[in-house]
């Protein structure tokens, strides 16, 4: 204060002040043209050519941007949710122990294809009941000549034990050198197999492990792996900005582009430089899904 009481004005304290909040604000904005710098941005087009037809824009259709492929994303998955083991699938079927067998022994389920015939062996047919059954619903009706005919019955395997053994023996072991003379007579047993025919259960249990898959991939990739996600405009335009360096993956996740009769997917791998644009076209030729394709 001077003589008078009046407080002093120090302009040099007052400069030093101001000189450091300038200071200050421009470390700030250095701060931010540094981040700036430091990210890069995506522009993408997604465009899809149905067949004989000119490129069609993918209007307001939402795309992923991710940290992880997504195609690795759902294979993960299919490996953690446990595809239906081949081995207990057939442990689990209602049918013969022989039969349960057969199928462990041979790479195949649908037992009613045509060509069955081949990989069936006269053994085959005399040990598995239900082989056994089909041949001889398909040479009943006197369409085979000469088939040897089975003189037991159900009855005698109680009132006479010893005899329906005996009788059984004698007609399977007649049975046996009738088919190896007559392999021909094994064609056609497929066509009474389908009631005992694993592979539509066998179809229903992989179709059901697909279906869980294709339902927790989404969540899996938007809760682990989301970088960001944006709707292409009326053009097919979309962008994405303030991306770090690395590598990304832009993808529509499980949603389907279509247009005509192409129906597209993608999962593109696309690497973010520092303060570079990068831009991309999602066409038919890097889409990872084409059913039109698929369909014909």
């Amino acid at each position: 204060m001077n003589h008078e009481g009046i407080p002093r004005f120090c302009y040099d304290c007052s400069m030093r002040k101001f000189f450091v909040l300038a200071g200050f604000l421009c470390l700030a904005a250095g701060a931010r043209v540094c981040a700036q710098a430091g990210t890069g941005v995506l522009e993408f087009t997604a465009r899809v050519t149905p067949t004989a037809a000119k490129a069609e824009p993918v209007r307001e259709f939402t795309f992923y941007l991710l940290t992880k492929s997504y195609i690795e994303i759902v294979k993960e998955l299919d490996e953690r949710d446990g595809p239906p083991s081949r081995d207990k699938f057939i442990d689990e079927l209602k049918i013969s122990p022989e039969m349960r067998e057969w199928l462990h022994k041979h790479d195949v389920m649908d037992i009613t294809l045509p060509g069955f015939d081949k990989l069936v062996t006269p053994e085959d047919v005399l040990h598995v009941p239900e082989f056994l059954l089909a041949y001889q619903r398909s040479n009943s009706g006197g369409v085979t000549n000469g088939i040897p005919v089975p003189k037991f019955h159900d009855a005698d395997k109680t009132e006479n034990p010893a005899r329906y053994e005996k009788q059984k023996q004698e007609y399977m072991t007649a049975l046996k050198k009738f088919i190896q003379a007559h392999p021909q007579t094994m064609a056609g047993m497929e066509l009474e197999l389908d009631g005992v025919n694993p592979a539509r259960k066998w179809a229903e249990a992989q179709g059901g492990h697909r279906r869980r898959v294709a339902q927790m991939a989404p969540a899996e990739a938007q809760t682990k792996y989301l970088v960001a996600k944006t709707d292409t405009d009326l053009d097919g335009q979309g962008r994405f900005s303030g991306l770090p360096a690395g590598n990304y993956w832009i993808s529509s996740l499980n949603l389907t582009a279509a247009a005509g009769d192409a129906r597209l997917q993608w999962d593109v791998a696309v690497k973010i430089d520092a303060g570079q644009p990068v831009r991309i076209e999602l066409t038919n030729l890097n889409a990872t899904d084409n059913l039109s394709s698929k369909n014909k």
